[in-house]
C-alpha cells in the first residue's frame, strides 16, 4: 500500500470511529434525555407506613394507582410490597436504611448481597428506578454514617453494573438546611461543616453517574418561619406577587422555584452546574397543632394541585435558573402517620384516609382543571393563633398509657418531674393520672421550643381550654395573691406556663379538711 492510501486509509478509519463515537453519545444524552423525562412527567407518592389504622401492602397500592400516581417511593425495600408492585406500572424508589450505610460503605460484598436481596428477586418486573442511600442522614449523629454514604452508593453502582443494569439512578435525599443559606438563591451555600466532606464527594459521584441531587422540599415550614416576608399566596402557587433576586436578576412567581433555584447555585459554586435535581418529598400538612398556622386541607389542596400542573406541564417548565428543566417529584405523602412524633404537623401530610377516601381530591395526572375540583371549606387558622395553649391528656388513656407517658416524660430531664418526688410539693396526690398530666406538661412546657410535640404517642393534645375552668372549686390565692395548690407545686406550673392544673383534688380534700 502506498503513502498515500494507506494516509486515505487511516483518515477514513478514524473519521468512522469519531462519527460512531459521537452518534453514540448523541444516542445516549438522547436517551437519557427521554428518560429524565419519563421520570419526571410522572409524579410520584411518598408511600410511609408510621400509623396503626393503615391498609395493607396490597390495599394501598390500589389507593396509588387510584389516584394516577406514577411512582412511588419507599422508605425500604419490603419484600411483599416490591412483589405486588411487579403487577403494575409503577415507577418505583426503594430505600436504604441509615444503620445500613456504614456496613454498606465499608464492604463491596455487603453491598452486592444487598442488591442480590432487594433488587434482582424483582427486577425488571418491577420497575425500579432509583435507589435512595439514606434519608436526611445529617440528622443522624453518627458520623461513621456520614463518612461512609458515598462509598455506599459507589458500591451499590458497582454491584448493580456487575448484573448490567444501567437504568437505577443511586442517590441520597438531603433537607434543605444542608444550605448555610438559602436567600436570595444568588447567595445559598452548602454548609461549611459539610460542603468539603459531604457535598464534594457527593456531588462528584451524581455527576460521574448521571445521577439526581434528590432534595426534601417544605415550603410550609420555610413560610411559617416568615410569613411576614413571604405571602402564602407566594408559597402556593397562586397570587401575583413575584421576587427578583437583585444578583442573579431572576424573577421567581412562587417559593418552589426559589428554593430549588437556592440549590442549584451551591452546586454551581462547588463546581458542578449541570447536576440535575429531584424533588424527594414535597407537600403541605392537611392540620397540626393550634399554633401551626397554615396547616389545613385548603392549602394541602391548593399547593399540590399547582405543584402537579407545574411538575407535569409539557414541555417542561424548569425553574428560573434551569428554564425547561424536567424535575421528578414525589408528594409528602399517602397517608397521615399517626406513631410519627414532634408537632401536629408531622401526623397531617397525608392525601387520603386509611380506608381510601380521599382528605381532598387531586389528579395527579396533572390534566384536571383546577377549577374542576369541589369546593373546600375555608380555613380559619391562615392567621397566627393569639391566645393560650395547654397540653391535656386525653380523656380514656389506661394506666399501663398512663404510665408509658409519665416514663417519656420524666426520662429525658431530671427537673422535669423534680416536684413529683416523695416529699415534694407535687407528690401528693399519689394519682397516675394527676402524675401523668403534670409531667406532660411540664415537659412540653420544657422542650417545646426544640420542636417537641404535645403528643405523647396519642396520650396528649393541645387545647385552647383551660383544663382548670370546668371545676367550680377555684384555686385558693396566697398572700401574695399568687395561685398555690399544695405547697408551691401551683405556682410552678403557672410559672412554667404548663396550663393544666393537676391540683384539683388537692383542692377538694384541703376544703373537706377544713
Amino acid at each position: 500500500m502506498s503513502g498515500v492510501a494507506f494516509f486515505l486509509f487511516t483518515l477514513i478509519y478514524f473519521s468512522s470511529s469519531c462519527c460512531s463515537a459521537a452518534r453514540f453519545q448523541h444516542r445516549h444524552r438522547y436517551m437519557e434525555r427521554k428518560l429524565m423525562i419519563a421520570l419526571a412527567s410522572k409524579i410520584g407518592i411518598n408511600y410511609g407506613r408510621q400509623g396503626k389504622d393503615l391498609p395493607s401492602p396490597y390495599q394501598s397500592i390500589n389507593f396509588i394507582k387510584s389516584i394516577k400516581a406514577g411512582h412511588v417511593k419507599l422508605y425500604d425495600a419490603d419484600p411483599e410490597t416490591l412483589t405486588l408492585l411487579s403487577h403494575t406500572n409503577l415507577y418505583v424508589s426503594i430505600t436504604v436504611h441509615n444503620h445500613q450505610i456504614t456496613s454498606l460503605g465499608t464492604n463491596q460484598t455487603t453491598a452486592e448481597d444487598w442488591v442480590k436481596t432487594n433488587i434482582l428477586p424483582y427486577y425488571p418486573q418491577t420497575q425500579i428506578r432509583f435507589v435512595l442511600v439514606g434519608n436526611e442522614i445529617l440528622s443522624v449523629q453518627d458520623r461513621n454514617i456520614t463518612a461512609n454514604l458515598v462509598p455506599a452508593m459507589r458500591k451499590i453502582v458497582n454491584a448493580l453494573r456487575a448484573h448490567g443494569i444501567h437504568n437505577i439512578k443511586v442517590g441520597t435525599p438531603l433537607p434543605m438546611d444542608s444550605l448555610r443559606s438559602t436567600f436570595p438563591p444568588s447567595n445559598s451555600t452548602f454548609r461549611e461543616d459539610i460542603a468539603g466532606p459531604l457535598m464534594l464527594p457527593l456531588l462528584k459521584f451524581l455527576n460521574g453517574t448521571n445521577s439526581y441531587f434528590f432534595i426534601n422540599l417544605q415550603p410550609y415550614y420555610r413560610w411559617l418561619r416568615n410569613p411576614m416576608n413571604t405571602s402564602l399566596d407566594f408559597a402556593l402557587f397562586q397570587g401575583n406577587s413575584t421576587y427578583t433576586d437583585p444578583r442573579t436578576g431572576l424573577v421567581y412567581h412562587n417559593l418552589v422555584d426559589q428554593m430549588l433555584d437556592s440549590v442549584i447555585l451551591a452546586m454551581i459554586k462547588l463546581g458542578y452546574p449541570h447536576i440535575r435535581i429531584a424533588i424527594s418529598e414535597t407537600g403541605w400538612p392537611n392540620s397540626g397543632d393550634i399554633d401551626e398556622t397554615g396547616a389545613n386541607i385548603l392549602n394541602a389542596a391548593t399547593y399540590n394541585r399547582n405543584l402537579i400542573k407545574k411538575m407535569t406541564a409539557i414541555p417542561p417548565i424548569g425553574t428560573p435558573a434551569r428554564p425547561a428543566l424536567p424535575i421528578p417529584t414525589f408528594v409528602f405523602s399517602l397517608f397521615n402517620e399517626n406513631q410519627k412524633s414532634g408537632s401536629g404537623t408531622q401526623r397531617h401530610w397525608g392525601i387520603l384516609h386509611p380506608d381510601g377516601t380521599p382528605i381532598y381530591d387531586i389528579d395527579f395526572t396533572g390534566q384536571k382543571p383546577l377549577t374542576g375540583f369541589n369546593p373546600l371549606p375555608k380555613p380559619t387558622n391562615n392567621v397566627p393563633y393569639k391566645g393560650q395553649v395547654w397540653c391535656v391528656l386525653v380523656e380514656g388513656a389506661n394506666e399501663a398509657e398512663l404510665e408509658e407517658a409519665l416514663r417519656i416524660a420524666c426520662g429525658r430531664s431530671n427537673t422535669t418531674c423534680a416536684a413529683l418526688a416523695p416529699g415534694k410539693e407535687c407528690y401528693d396526690p399519689v394519682s397516675i393520672y394527676w402524675h401523668a398530666s403534670y409531667a406532660v406538661s411540664s415537659y412540653w412546657a420544657q422542650f417545646r421550643t426544640q420542636n417537641v410535640g404535645c403528643y405523647f404517642n396519642g396520650l396528649a393534645h393541645e387545647s385552647t381550654i383551660n383544663p382548670g375552668e370546668s371545676f367550680v372549686l377555684l384555686p385558693k390565692l396566697d398572700k401574695n395573691n399568687s395561685t398555690y395548690c399544695h405547697g408551691s407545686c401551683g405556682r410552678e406550673m403557672i410559672a412554667a406556663s404548663f396550663r393544666a392544673l393537676l391540683c384539683e383534688e388537692e383542692q377538694l380534700k384541703e376544703m373537706e379538711d377544713e
